[in-house]
């Protein structure tokens, strides 16, 4: 089944956690409700809120209850995309002028603190100890992801290992904790919630490689930003380090990259990513996405055959397979 299929067959339950999150995002102050309902009308996967209910049929599926949970999952994933585009300097997400673009650094600053807090306030409202404990370190893993990132601009000495470490925090875990949570919201046993933190580890983890490859082999209209964004920004992803290996190419590939350093995030990356993309790096990389694919599925073989289960083994080859 393809992923549309699988958000029109969840249309329904999707529009509340769509009308939630422009409700929960409303503020008295007339700013923090313009920049955060821009930031919402951009759109997105919801990839985090999908998952989450699928893993809520493993268990007695409640959307009052479930929506609890995939609201402030969502509202921090996009509290942390508001943070990322200021240290990144970005101006374009998902086609759209990001929130420190149309307005300023500190508007988007405030604006993406506002958002984690309402997260927060949602979330309190289940009476679970466990799934606030859960969340809460995972923001703050994500938080030193972040910082691990801007520590690694431009390092192209970093190795790959630090690379895996960062997304993991970055972004594997708030989508392995989507689908935990979701177990766990809906009363799953602790079997059924480990091995669905499995699959979306594994998942997340694919994710970012199959991102980091998007940005490098992407167009502009597939990614909504100039492609070569993240090498603009000193983001050195795996295809970057991998390439950087290769004797053939790594000298004028390193000599690129330090030129664009020079540039602050002015200069041409077309050089680059033809050396890039004509390396064994983006096949390497590629195979390690499609490993991890395989270790999200085999997570799902010890879950009952429900047709959720097919749901997110079909997400899991859609993320294998995007170019978007």
């Amino acid at each position: 089944m393809r992923l549309l299929d699988i958000y029109a067959k969840m249309k329904s339950d999707l529009d509340v956690i769509e009308a939630q999150l422009a409700r929960s995002v409303t503020s008295e102050h007339a700013l923090l409700s313009d920049t955060s309902t821009h930031l919402l009308k951009a759109g997105g996967k919801r990839i985090r809120p999908v998952i989450l209910l699928l893993s809520g049929k493993f268990g007695n599926y409640d959307l009052n209850v479930l929506e609890k949970v995939a609201v402030p999952l969502e509202l921090i994933h996009m509290a942390s995309l508001v943070h990322d585009d200021v240290i990144d300097n970005a101006d374009t997400r998902r086609g759209q002028l990001t929130v420190k673009s149309k307005w300023d650094n500190r508007i988007a600053m405030y604006t993406g603190d506002y958002i984690y807090g309402k997260a927060l306030t949602i979330i309190t409202e289940l009476e679970n100890p466990q799934i606030h404990q859960i969340l809460s370190k995972a923001m703050v893993q994500m938080c030193i992801g972040e910082m691990e990132q801007i520590r690694d601009f431009f390092n192209t000495k970093q190795s790959v290992r630090n690379y895996l470490l960062r997304i993991r925090r970055k972004t594997a875990l708030l989508i392995a904790i989507s689908c935990q949570l979701g177990a766990i919201a809906s009363g799953a046993d602790r079997k059924t919630a480990n091995l669905l933190y499995r699959f979306g580890y594994n998942l997340g983890m694919a994710f970012q490689i199959s991102d980091d490859l998007l940005d490098l082999l992407g167009t502009e209209k597939q990614i909504g930003k100039p492609p070569g964004s993240d090498i603009r920004q000193g983001n050195i992803t795996l295809p970057v380090l991998l390439a950087l290996r290769e004797p053939a190419i790594a000298a004028e590939l390193q000599e690129e990259i330090n030129r664009i350093q020079l540039s602050n995030g002015a200069g041409e990356t077309k050089r680059a990513l033809n050396l890039i993309r004509k390396s064994a790096g983006i096949r390497t990389a590629e195979g390690m996405a499609a490993r991890y694919i395989a270790k999200a599925i085999d997570a799902l073989s010890g879950l009952p055959s429900i047709p959720a289960k097919k749901n997110l083994t079909d997400i899991a080859y859609f993320v294998a397979k995007r170019n978007y």
